[in-house]
């Protein structure tokens, strides 16, 4: 790895740093909520850039950075893009089934918001 790569590599916390407040506190907000549900429903990773959220460049960045400090997702550099992926093997060790419960209330929410003719994000 060279110098400049070193640089570009993101802090993750190791999954025994990893704690169920954070993780319950990162999904709590309904942007970081959607970009999990869209990394869920992927096979592949995904870049920042594929997320079109309704706020500034820099809270983008703020919402992606408290997923990964959390726990939730792992950020790696291909290129300049910044790629996104979902720690799922982790968290379900960790807090077994937390995760798939999480994403399917909110699908079952954005299903009733929705027939109700509500805005999801």
């Amino acid at each position: 790895m060279t110098e400049r790569d070193a640089a570009r590599v993101l802090a993750h916390p190791e999954p025994a740093a990893i704690r169920l407040d954070g993780v319950l506190h990162a999904l709590s907000d309904p942007l970081r909520l959607s970009i999990v549900r869209d990394l869920a429903s992927s096979d592949a990773e995904l870049a920042c850039s594929y997320f079109d959220l309704p706020v500034t460049k820099s809270t983008t960045t703020h919402h992606f950075r408290v997923l990964r400090e959390s726990g939730v997702v792992r950020q790696t550099y291909r290129g300049t893009a910044k790629m996104n992926g979902l720690r799922r093997a982790e968290l379900q060790a960790l807090f077994p089934g937390l995760l798939d419960s999480v994403l399917a209330a909110a699908a079952a929410e954005a299903s009733r918001l929705a027939g109700a003719g509500l805005r999801t994000t």
